[in-house]
């Protein structure tokens, strides 16, 4: 019997968030208790999961990597305005291994729907989601799907595994105390052997299953006779999978024969209490704060290997857009050219399709970028395009929400005069047009100033009146407060200019940031900083710009020269299962959670 882990008395650091950290989640002094050590070999079914598993709770902000420390079994309680997402997560790590494999053991992890006293509930797998914190580099991000209502988790011996626990408060729901449970029982070798499939089979199954879809989906409008024959074939395809052994070791005429009975659960498994207040106070569905995002067409392009302006193309980007807009982002995609220059658009679309008004009058967006050539090729020459495109895009009632990204960290003469000329033709078709322009410096040819951040704080009387949003890099205070008054005492803000940040390779630990490894108070705090330094928008450059890579499930490679995670957000779900659905990053997590508490702020102070 391999005897890994930590014992329950061992003396753990401190962690964010825990013991008074300011957070809402409601610690306290009960624990699970194990019935003593044990000796020879172990069914699981027989002895209690807590003499088996280590589980405790951890808040958002902590990193739960392979080596943490068990602490106590504590209950979670925690706080949510309607229409507000809150996190927490639960830590496994097995005391013991009573598996004959070379994992430690698998545990089931079952949950509950989270029931009010009036009758309410937060349903499991559309308010409530579990997922599993996968290391990259090492580091716990990425956040992959856990099936629900149940789902199996192997335990690797000695080592730590979280499960990131997300309740949505949908904005219409009733305010009170929702209270549930997730139930966490360990399993022997012969209840696995016939659920836990390897993955050959798994992808078998699910492409025999996909092939039935594709049979039975194009039949609208088709010949009598072949539909006859696509509902036969899908037929004998099901009939295939359903009796197949797989299925029949699961199901038997009376009904599933796995089902645990509910006494055993009670007396064996660990019980995780969780309750959610939700507050009679509801998170407008417009951000208080354009947080714009980029995400790279041209990975999008090599990565799913869709042509630039197929079908494919159009519903790749549509899928990432809406994706996104969960997580209170304002998205756009974006190709680089030369010098940085670069062409950004939030709606692949023209402005006369349909489409263009469903993205652009989301209540969801709070801000969208004008392409300033043509996505496509145009049989118009690409001035008249753009001109016909804002022309249109005027008389609607989001223009307000528009904004012209052109170039990025212009460093020279020539970078800057670009961006003047190109806002002058802009403006001449829309005087009211906002150009959005990003830097971390004044142009290095031609000083503004005699030293280099008075260059950098006169940049916007060289850009007036090109520029309406002036964007800098946060990298350039680094932790000078006092340097913000100068800043924004140049702006003309009773001429419509705006102050915005961003956050690009810099700054660097111990400032707020998303690099990979950062604490989860700095990935939270870069929202909290543009708040405290009375910023109007946040950009950042991109969400999914990897290395180059040919097949969706390639292995990610962050770019080198960077820093771990800088322009990488979230992850292609086909890296971790046959799933098409992005993965979050938990950093992209705490990013919502930053523009959530945000918010709170602006409206209260």
């Amino acid at each position: 019997m391999d005897n890994s882990g930590n014992p329950q008395d061992s003396v753990v650091p401190p962690v964010e968030g825990v013991a008074g950290g300011g957070t809402a989640y409601g610690w306290n002094d009960n624990c699970s208790q194990s019935s003593g050590p044990l000796n020879g070999s172990i069914n699981p079914t027989e002895i209690p999961t807590a003499d088996l598993v280590h589980v405790w709770c951890m808040p958002s902000t902590a990193n739960v990597g392979p080596q943490e420390m068990p602490r106590p079994l504590e209950p979670i309680n925690l706080l949510a305005a309607r229409n507000e997402r809150e996190s927490v997560q639960i830590a496994l790590r097995p005391k013991v291994s009573w598996s004959s494999s070379s994992t430690a053991g698998v545990v089931q992890v079952q949950c509950s729907d989270l029931c009010s006293a009036s009758g309410d509930r937060l349903v499991v797998g559309q308010s409530l989601m579990l997922r599993r914190v996968v290391p990259m580099l090492g580091v716990p991000d990425a956040l992959v799907p856990l099936d629900l209502p149940v789902c199996q988790i192997s335990l690797i011996p000695g080592e730590t595994t979280a499960v990131w626990v997300s309740i949505d408060a949908p904005y219409a729901q009733p305010p009170g105390l929702y209270e549930g449970e997730i139930i966490i029982t360990s399993k022997a070798d012969t209840e696995l052997s016939s659920q836990c499939l390897g993955k050959g089979e798994k992808h078998r199954l699910f492409m025999e299953l996909r092939n039935c879809l594709d049979n039975v989906e194009p039949i609208e409008g088709k010949p009598l006779h072949e539909v006859v024959e696509r509902a036969k074939s899908t037929a004998t395809t099901l009939r295939r999978v359903i009796f197949s052994p797989l299925f029949s070791e699961f199901f038997s005429d009376n009904g599933p024969i796995d089902m645990m009975d509910e006494d055993a659960i009670s007396n064996l498994s660990v019980r995780v209490k969780l309750s959610l207040t939700v507050w009679d106070f509801i998170l407008p569905a417009t951000p208080s704060l354009p947080a714009v995002i980029g995400i790279s067409d041209t990975v999008i392009e090599d990565r799913f290997g869709v042509r630039h302006g197929s079908d494919e193309w159009y519903e790749a980007l549509d899928q990432h857009f809406k994706w996104l807009l969960q997580y209170r982002i304002s998205p756009f995609f974006c190709r680089w050219g030369e010098s940085m220059r670069v062409l950004t658009y939030t709606c692949p679309w023209p402005a006369d399709h349909p489409k263009s008004d469903e993205y652009f009058s989301d209540p969801r967006l709070a801000a969208y970028a004008v392409p300033y050539s043509p996505v496509l090729s145009s049989n118009d020459g690409a001035k008249d395009y753009v001109r016909k495109e804002i022309e249109l895009l005027r008389t609607k009632a989001h223009w307000k929400k528009a904004y012209f990204y052109l170039w990025d960290e212009p460093l020279n003469m020539e970078h800057y005069s670009s961006v003047r000329n190109m806002a002058s033709e802009l403006h001449a078709y829309a005087p009211d047009a906002r150009v959005l322009t990003t830097y971390y410096c004044g142009p290095s040819d031609a000083p503004l100033g005699p030293t280099p951040f008075e260059s950098f704080v006169k940049v916007p009387k060289f850009l007036r009146p090109h520029t309406q949003i002036y964007c800098t890099s946060e990298w350039v205070l680094g932790n000078r407060e006092d340097l913000v008054k100068d800043i924004v005492t140049e702006l003309q803000p009773e001429n419509g200019e705006e102050w915005w940040t961003y956050v690009c390779m810099g700054p660097s630990d111990p400032h707020p940031n998303w690099h990979l490894g950062m604490r989860g108070s700095q990935h939270r705090a870069v929202m909290w900083r543009v708040w405290k330094e009375g910023g109007t928008g946040f950009l950042y450059w991109g969400a999914n710009c990897y290395e180059k890579a040919t097949v969706p499930s390639a292995e990610i490679r962050f770019r080198r020269g960077l820093p771990p995670g800088d322009g990488v957000l979230f992850y292609p779900g086909e890296v971790f299962s046959s799933s098409r659905q992005p993965v979050a990053s938990l950093r992209l997590e705490r990013i919502l959670s930053g523009l959530q508490v945000r918010w709170i702020c602006y409206y209260l102070f």
